[in-house]
């Protein structure tokens, strides 16, 4: 596969924030792999090369998954929380992405 450059702007903001729920840690354990919230217009290889840039590691595949918002009502009026995106990063075995702060 060739290497395809992106802007390293634009990844840098590709990745909102980790995901630390029961489902991600249980994925985590079990097939290696990471959870994160992403932009709703983020591809696989961005996705990909987002989180090898930022936290050098390597990945092996990339599944995204879009969540649509709850409606929801808000006193009297009727809302809709905002669509996610999710990214399911599965690394390469051997590699390990800790958020808790701890030194490996």
């Amino acid at each position: 596969m060739s290497a395809v450059k992106f802007d390293e702007g634009r990844l840098m903001q590709i990745l909102l924030a980790p995901i630390v729920s029961e489902k991600a840690t249980a994925v985590a354990e079990k097939h290696n792999q990471v959870l994160f919230k992403v932009l709703r217009d983020a591809t696989k290889p961005e996705i990909k090369a987002a989180v090898e840039l930022l936290f050098k590691v390597e990945v092996d595949k990339v599944s995204v998954v879009n969540v649509k918002g709850k409606t929801k009502r808000f006193g009297g009026r009727i809302g809709r929380r905002d669509h996610v995106r999710k990214a399911y990063v599965c690394l390469k075995p051997g590699q390990e992405l800790n958020f808790s702060g701890e030194a490996a």
